[in-house]
């Protein structure tokens, strides 16, 4: 069928989807947003997209505070998120050419886990 792609649902399996309009170019990459991926699961598990919704978020939200207090995820499979410290260095400005002394920062660190590296990354 024009325009149809093949996709991975949320337990890895694949389905058959149609663009909008019914074209589309599947090496282009799309924005899937919170609220879509509600319906997904919300439809696939039964639940109400209200329910699914709020469990996502506590979820999310339960991220952002462990990350927060400077603990480390882990997800086995999916990867692991934890907080490093970037070190204070000196910057240019490029349009001035001006050095400028960049403060140390904490930032959010990623590492894929096996499953993701092979369905995504290879």
């Amino acid at each position: 069928m024009i325009g149809e792609d093949k996709e991975l649902d949320f337990l890895g399996q694949t389905t058959a989807t149609s663009t909008p309009g019914g074209f589309g170019n599947s090496s282009e990459p799309r924005t899937v947003t919170k609220k879509e991926l509600v319906s997904r699961i919300a439809e696939e598990t039964g639940q109400t997209k209200v329910v699914t919704k709020d469990i996502i978020q506590m979820f999310l939200d339960q991220i952002i505070t462990e990350l927060a207090l400077g603990n480390r995820l882990e997800f086995r499979e999916f990867g692991v998120f934890e907080i490093k410290e970037r070190a204070a260095r000196k910057a240019q400005n490029p349009r001035t050419l001006e050095k400028v002394d960049v403060p140390a920062k904490k930032v959010v660190k990623f590492k894929v886990g096996r499953l993701m590296k092979e369905r995504v990354c290879d």
